[in-house]
């Protein structure tokens, strides 16, 4: 989101780094009317080449004081055929239109699961959750409406807390050679053999040969909800919502005050990613995923990543034998083994836009691509190209 600028001479420099930079859909007309079901990344997909420079759009509009209050019906001055001026029809009026109504960033109902169900938290936040220890009546299974007795809950009667469950956990490997990148994986964990064996294990499993083991973070599912009745050890709650049922070994852990942000824009990236920032899972796929489907990433705030950020997906180039002058079988290939390799360059898939970001994890919904988004594919600023 655009600061507010503290001198005039500040707003100028900025005034022309912005038009500078436009780079404007040859289609682009003088002035658009926003429809019902437009996002702001349709809109500036429409009219800039680089859709993730809606800010341009944006400034254009003076009377636009917030951009995540923007409407059908609303009229946007938009720079084509030789407009770069004016102002849309923002004027002071009384609007009968919903707040919910207002033009959101990106499709909400294509990552709903994701803003409100899905989580990673930290080390601690598994380690001490308190836990559902059983049911009542001896019960297998809780559902809605039933009650469930939970160990380790500091609490007052009436608190709300969030039932979850453990999905997995990503951490990151230091690469074989120096100078490739780390690898990152998840390994499915949903606490059926306990809580050990989801805690990251610290010493011998921290460190490798190789180097240090990072670990990223546990991925949790909430699916449920619990009010307290009864305090004390354990404590007594009552189910008031579940997605399924609720077992043994599940943990409580504190509501997410604010479960999502749509109060972002799309946006470059404040400085270019590492090579590092890979696509570590996606969900519904067993092998790729392609535009509207979301996928996992392996840097979050901690990295300097936050919502709205968008990043252009790329495939390291394959590694391929020279036939035509280290033919196979032949002395001079079997001499000169890293000559006969050539390095292709990395290939451009698409973009992805940040939605929701942890401490060292971050989701991200593939808004293009040209081909599948694969998992071990890299993050790279949009405007320039590795």
């Amino acid at each position: 989101m655009l600061k507010k600028l503290l001198s005039i001479s500040a707003g100028l420099l900025l005034t022309v780094s912005v038009f500078a930079a436009q780079q404007w859909a040859d289609n682009a007309p003088q002035r658009y009317i926003v429809k019902k079901g437009d996002t702001l990344w349709d809109i500036s997909a429409k009219f800039l080449i680089k859709p993730w420079h809606w800010p341009e759009i944006w400034h254009l509009n003076q009377k636009v004081r917030n951009p995540h209050l923007i409407y059908p019906g609303d009229e946007l001055v938009i720079s084509g055929n030789g407009v770069t001026h004016g102002e849309g029809s923002f004027g002071p009026h009384i609007r009968e239109t919903p707040l919910e109504d207002a033009v959101k960033p990106i499709p909400l109902s294509l990552i709903k699961q994701f803003l409100k169900n899905a989580r990673v938290v930290d080390e601690d936040a598994v380690r001490n959750a308190p836990h559902v220890v059983a049911i009542e009546e001896n019960r297998l299974r809780g559902v809605a409406g039933q009650l469930i007795y939970i160990r380790g809950l500091d609490a007052m009667v009436g608190d709300k807390f969030a039932i979850v469950r453990p999905m997995g956990r990503y951490h990151d490997m230091p690469p074989e050679e120096e100078g490739q990148v780390r690898e990152t994986y998840r390994q499915e964990r949903d606490g059926r053999q306990g809580r050990q064996s989801i805690l990251w294990r610290h010493g011998p499993q921290e460190w490798s040969f190789k180097g240090r083991v990072r670990f990223l973070g546990y991925e949790v599912l909430e699916f449920g909800t619990v009010q307290v009745t009864r305090v004390g050890n354990p404590s007594s709650a009552l189910v008031t919502y579940s997605d399924f049922e609720v077992r043994e070994g599940d943990f409580i852990m504190p509501l997410d005050a604010t479960p999502y942000d749509d109060q972002f824009v799309p946006h470059p990236p404040a400085q270019a990613p590492d090579a590092n920032m890979r696509v570590i899972a996606f969900t519904d796929a067993l092998n790729a995923v392609g535009p509207l489907q979301v996928v996992a990433l392996s840097r979050g705030s901690e990295d300097g990543v936050d919502n709205g950020t968008t990043y252009a997906i790329y495939a390291d180039g394959e590694t391929v034998h020279d036939d035509t002058d280290y033919p196979k079988g032949k002395s001079r290939s079997f001499f000169h083994p890293r000559d006969s390799k050539v390095q292709l360059p990395p290939e451009f898939i698409g973009h992805v836009m940040v939605f929701r970001t942890f401490k060292r994890v971050s989701y991200g919904l593939v808004m293009d691509s040209v081909r599948p988004v694969h998992v071990g594919d890299f993050m790279h600023d949009p405007d320039s190209t590795p």
